[in-house]
Parts: structure tokens; sequence; C-alpha cells
């Protein structure tokens, strides 16, 4: 008889976690579930009716406390790490977001390294798709091992992303980082913040629902995982049917419950840059391991539809106008809104996320508005070596040859071909010398810690990197780069 695996769960009062909790539970003939979950009233309220089933364990506790941690991982052989702190919240508390996000990664890593078995536990990570920030069109196809470029200001991507280095460099044997992208889930309009304003309107995201990314945290955890699953980086993404631009999705979503975007918010209430979000030219890759994807974008708008709440049903018998004023212009003007920042002349965030002060003046009204449609054929990026060779077979050469594209230097003599984990010396463009695996640089894109982000010196890192300039001058000339990083460095100063 096959023993039954026993998977440790983090986040499962969330929308991704709840979803593969579920799953989980229908599979209880091949899985133990122990859940570590914040002691709060809302998430008791989701989680306390779970208690006495049976196989599942509820730890109430903390993902900072090590010792709540080390009380979930004794004798797991998964954990799936999806807890931690999520935007928009994660915009108002950055400290308590940098403490949770890094801390638990920290916390499980050194709690599984203190197990009798380290080599046999599985670390399943959920990242995410803001590590690789604002790539609209037309730079808006990505895939893993493009450069790591977090959108100014935002806290959470930067936690997430040193988060994931500690995963990748942790010299477990078994590790995976899975990039999440936007979750489509029924209730997601339920609260509105001014986060979306940030969203550039003629953006995308290739989306996936919480029920499917549910099912993928189910899936990992099957016996048919093949080996060279582990120790990479994916991207989460629904894949064509799931590929939307902001505006048309804006549209579906304001329609099915009764309003007509153009007329309660205006067109320059949106930023024109600084968000996330791509269209993924990997993201069947994952789905050819974990075969989680179901439906389309369609069948979420029916469904999201069907499943509106009574009170947002009103919407459809309240004047569009009084919406406008009293709701949605509410939001665009909270301190973390647009229109916040133009009233307020904050400069700093007007070049983030809209250029300057006269560019965002010369956006139109919705009349003027006529979206480029971005273009559907991939276009990737040069990671900086050559990609067709087998992974089994790069060498030091590759390496010189992709620190070189990136402004520094490999300064590492030799390494066993193909031995993608053991860490290299490098140096960057600005002098700055790290440690980092093969892994981490060419498959995850990452590179010096020194820069990466704060104070968000971009312009001066485009001129001097040649792979990061890729995803920098698309969208950002060299004039008004200077003056962007020079507000952003004052900013970041006088905020300290």
């Amino acid at each position: 008889m096959t023993r039954k695996k026993t998977v440790f769960l983090t986040g499962a009062s969330g929308n991704m976690g709840h979803e593969g909790f579920k799953q989980l539970l229908e599979r209880r003939d091949k899985f133990n579930i122990v859940t570590l979950v914040l002691p709060t009233a809302k998430d008791k309220q989701i989680m306390s009716r779970y208690e006495k089933e049976k196989g599942v364990k509820i730890i109430w506790g903390d993902l900072t406390n090590y010792q709540d941690v080390l009380q979930g991982v004794n004798g797991a052989d998964y954990i799936l790490h999806v807890g931690g702190m999520v935007s928009p919240a994660a915009d108002y508390k950055p400290t308590i977001t940098s403490k949770v996000n890094i801390g638990a990664v920290k916390n499980i890593i050194k709690a599984i390294k203190s197990q009798h078995n380290p080599d046999n536990i599985k670390l399943v990570y959920i990242g995410t798709v803001a590590e690789t920030g604002d790539r609209n069109p037309p730079i808006h196809w990505g895939r893993t091992g493009d450069p790591i470029k977090i959108s100014v200001y935002d806290n959470y991507a930067i936690t997430k992303t040193i988060a994931e280095r500690e995963v990748i460099e942790s010299g477990l044997k078994y590790w995976v980082s899975l990039r999440q992208t936007g979750v489509l889930y029924a209730k997601m309009l339920d609260s509105l913040d001014p986060i979306m304003f940030h969203e550039p309107v003629g953006g995308v995201f290739e989306w996936v629902t919480a029920k499917d990314s549910g099912r993928l945290l189910a899936n990992v955890c099957e016996e048919n995982i093949p080996e060279e699953f582990w120790r990479r980086i994916y991207n989460i993404g629904g894949g064509e049917k799931y590929r939307t631009t902001n505006y048309d999705f804006m549209l579906w979503t304001f329609k099915a419950i009764g309003m007509d975007l153009h007329k309660v918010v205006d067109l320059n209430w949106f930023a024109l840059r600084n968000f996330h979000g791509q269209w993924y030219q990997d993201s069947d890759i994952l789905n050819d391991y974990l075969n989680f994807r179901s439906g389309s974008i369609e069948d979420f708008i029916d469904e999201f539809k069907a499943n509106i709440p009574s009170k947002m049903k009103l919407a459809k018998y309240i004047p569009s106008k009084f919406i406008k004023k009293f709701v949605m212009e509410r939001e665009a003007n909270k301190e973390m809104g647009t229109m916040h920042w133009i009233k307020n002349n904050n400069q700093a965030r007007i070049s983030a996320f809209f250029g300057t002060t006269d560019v965002w003046k010369e956006i139109p009204v919705w009349e003027g508005f006529k979206l480029s449609e971005p273009s559907k054929t991939p276009i990737l990026l040069d990671h900086g070596y050559n990609e067709n060779k087998p992974k089994s077979e790069l060498q030091i050469e590759d390496m010189k040859q992709a620190a070189e594209f990136r402004g520094g230097t490999c300064i590492s003599e030799t390494m066993e071909p193909g031995d993608l984990s053991t860490k290299l010396q490098w140096c960057c463009a600005f002098g700055h010398q790290f440690k980092a695996s093969p892994t981490l640089v060419l498959l995850g894109g990452h590179w010096c810690p020194d820069c990466l982000p704060a104070p968000w010196n971009y312009a001066e890192e485009a001129k001097k990197n040649p792979f990061f300039a890729q995803v920098w001058y698309p969208l950002h000339s060299k004039d008004e780069a200077n003056f962007y990083g020079e507000n952003i460095i004052k900013d970041t100063q006088q905020s300290k």
C-alpha cells in the first residue's frame, strides 16, 4: 500500500491557497494536509470549519514565527508556500510585508534543513509576475530569464523577488518557483482600491483562475512529476484563452455588473506605465507538466456575472454620474490614487506612472481613445548566451558571455559543465561583486543584489546593461529617463 504523503500548505485562507486546499481535500486518499493559518477573525471564519476534517491539521500561527513554521514542516513531504502579504495591502504596510514575505521563506528553508531528510522534501514557492514589472506593448511578451525589473514603489514585488532569490540559492535539492500572474476569482471586484488606476489601459495580462491555480497546487504533489521539473522557474498563465488587454477586461467586467466603463471613470485616471502584466511565451511549459488549465476568459466572465453579490447588482440602477463622483473618483483621489499625485504635483509619482505632467495633460477623453492592439506574435528578448545549447552543456564561456551582455563580468574562471546550482563570482557594471548561481542569473533573470532595485536607478542601469536596456528604452526615452531617475532618487531619500 502506498504511503500517504503529507502536504504543508501556507495561505490556505487566500484565493489561490484555498482552492488548492479544496483540491487536496478531494485527494485525501493520497494526502494528509497541514496548514498554517493566522488566527484572525476573517481567517478563522474561512478555515475553522475544517478543523475536525479527517486528514486535516490546522496550525493557528504566524509565518514569521519559526516555531510555528517548523511545526508545519515537521514530517512534510511537500511544502506549498502560497501565503504572504499581497497588494494592495502590501502597499500600505511595507514593513510588515517585508517581514512576512521574506521572513517566511527564510523560516521555511531553515525548517527544511533541520529535518532528518531534507533531500526528500519538495518546496513549491509561489512568486509573482510583478517581479518583471512594466511590460507594456511593444515588449508585452515575456518568459522566465527575462530581466527582473520591479516597478517603482512596488515593495510587494521587492519582497517576492528577494524571497525567490533565497529559494533558488537555498541549496535545497528540490525546489521550484512558480511566478503567479493575475488571478481571477468571482469576488475580485467586491472591494475597490486606488491600485485599479495604476494599471495602464493599454497594458496586457495573461490571467489564470483561482480554481486552475488550486488544481496546479494539488497536481504538483502527484507522483508523476519528473525529476527534470525541479530546480527551475516557471510562469503560471492560463495560455492563449486567457490573454486580454486591460481595456477589454475592464469593459467586460464593468458591463457584467451593469456599468459602462466610459461613463464611470475618466481615461486620464489610469497610469500610462509602471505596473506589471505580460503575455507569456512560455506558460505552456508549466501546463505541460501540471495539466491545470480549463475554460477561457469568456467562461470566467459568465461565471463572474452569475455570482455578482446582491449589493453590486444594484449598480445598474444607480446613475453613472453618481457612481463616478462618489465611488470611482473618490478612489482615484485617495493618497495612493493617480489623481492625488496630479493634484498635489507629486513629481516623483507622476514621472514613474506618466512621464511628466505635460504627458498626462495630453491623455484624451474616451471619445478620442483608440486602443492599439498588441501584437499576437511573440517577440523574445535576448538573454545574452546561446539558449540553443542543452543546459547540460552550458559552461564558463557561456557565463562570461551572459555577464558581458549585462554590462559586467563573470569573475570565476571555471565551472563544471551543466552545473547550474553552484554559485559563481560575478561583478556588475557598477563594480559590485556578488555570488550567484547560473540558475539564478540565466534562468531567473536576477542580477546584482546591490542594484536591485532601490533607488530604482534604472536610467543609469540601462546605459551600462544591454540586457536590462531591452525592457527600459522601449517605454522610456533617454532624455526623459534621466529626469525620471532623478525624481525617484529624490523621493526615495525624502521618504526614509
